[in-house]
């Protein structure tokens, strides 16, 4: 059961690889913003599956729980910064 476990921690990381592609080159912010939440969320999984192969589940969903907490208000306030500025949808400068 631990190399199942250890086994989708690796293609959990290697779908993660996708979304930093997207954080990386994505044509707008409103895409980099998405990138990055979907980074924090597959992070989230990856901290659980690390505390079913060390065998301490309890004490990492609740480390789970406050990344998953702190990625959620990260976004948030982002998404409303960039709002603000009207930002959001325009193209990036990086191209």
């Amino acid at each position: 059961m631990t190399s199942f476990f250890l086994y989708v921690a690796v293609g959990l990381c290697l779908i993660m690889v996708l979304s930093i592609y997207r954080v990386l080159f994505g044509p707008t912010t409103l895409d980099r913003l998405i990138g990055v939440n979907a980074i924090g969320s597959k992070t989230v999984i990856l901290l659980l599956l690390i505390g079913f192969l060390y065998g301490r589940v309890d004490m990492f969903v609740d480390i789970a729980l406050a990344y998953g907490l702190l990625n959620f208000v990260a976004v948030i306030a982002a998404a409303r910064y960039f709002h603000k500025r009207k930002g959001l949808y325009e193209e990036s400068f990086m191209d």
